[in-house]
């Protein structure tokens, strides 16, 4: 059987080989296994920051501040910019905050996003983390804030296009506000899968609450990053991706038919401005089956 170190030490290699400095941490919900890389260091969220987004909107509904089946008018022209969903809309549309947060989720939509976080605001989700005890995880910035700071950073007007910064020097990019974790949306990958895990167990807010998060969670549609180290079909995986120029991240829950659930997070940073780099997507898939792999053959703790 392998050791954590032998575990890691392969993970760490296949790092090298696609290009990528991760961080990683995965631990079984309910048992004591744990496996981490850097896993107490804080990194930048990207799009990861909508998993709290989505159980302050939950815990608020549940609690009875307003109804999930409430319904939102959402006019074209949106300011926040996103290459799909809502931001692609030619005509108004008329949705409920379920169905906003399905899409915010599913398909990472960030029109979605920042209607939500407008109305439960950045103070009440920053207020949940620490009630709950998380240090490191924050929510400073809606995606709008995110991206207009990039176009600041770079005097230009950025619309969510990784593809017109490929030509720019490594340098420059790395410098940017949303790359830095204490400038924009952060966590460490120990405490998203701590959260995570509190979701899965009821305990992140009632119980009602938890199961919409969990159920938003497990629609996500994007199979190219953690699922695609699990293909099994009786294999359940509920996850949340995070991109950013030169970041990929994903975090999630893997389910198996025996009961066992683990939860994951794995972020990563590329050492250079490609935008198309779907071997680094696939990595993630890689380093989260070698985590979890590890957690189903080691001893107990």
């Amino acid at each position: 059987m392998r050791t954590a170190a032998e575990t890691i030490a392969t993970i760490n290699r296949r790092a090298k080989e696609v290009g990528v400095r991760v961080r990683l941490h995965a631990a079984e919900i309910g048992g004591p296994r744990r496996i981490g890389i850097g896993e107490d260091e804080p990194v930048v969220t990207a799009s990861v920051f909508k998993v709290p987004v989505a159980l302050e909107l939950a815990r608020q509904a549940a609690e009875g501040a307003f109804d999930l089946a409430g319904r939102v008018t959402v006019a074209p022209g949106h300011p926040t910019p996103s290459p799909y969903g809502l931001a692609t809309f030619r005509h108004e549309v008329v949705l409920s905050w379920h169905d906003l947060a399905t899409l915010m989720i599913g398909i990472s939509d960030n029109v979605a996003t920042d209607l939500i976080l407008a109305e439960v605001g950045k103070e009440a989700v920053n207020a949940s983390l620490r009630r709950l005890g998380f240090e490191d995880t924050a929510v400073p910035q809606d995606c709008r804030e995110v991206l207009d700071s990039i176009g600041e950073d770079l005097g230009l007007s950025y619309e969510d296009d990784e593809g017109l910064l490929a030509g720019l020097p490594y340098e420059q990019v790395s410098a940017l506000r949303a790359l830095r974790p204490e400038h924009t949306c952060r966590t460490t990958a120990a405490e998203i899968t701590r959260l995570l895990g509190l979701i899965w167990r009821d305990e992140a807010a009632p119980p009602a609450a938890c199961a919409e998060v969990r159920r938003w969670l497990g629609l996500q549609v994007w199979p190219h990053r953690l699922r695609a180290g699990f293909p099994d079909d009786g294999v359940r995986v509920s996850g949340k991706t995070g991109t950013l120029p030169s970041v990929r991240n994903e975090v999630g829950v893997v389910e198996y038919p025996d009961g066992r659930r683990y939860a994951v997070g794995v972020f990563t940073r590329a050492e250079d401005t490609r935008s198309k780099a779907p071997e680094r997507d696939a990595f993630i898939g890689f380093a989260a089956a070698e985590a979890v792999g590890w957690l189903r053959t080691a001893a107990p703790a």
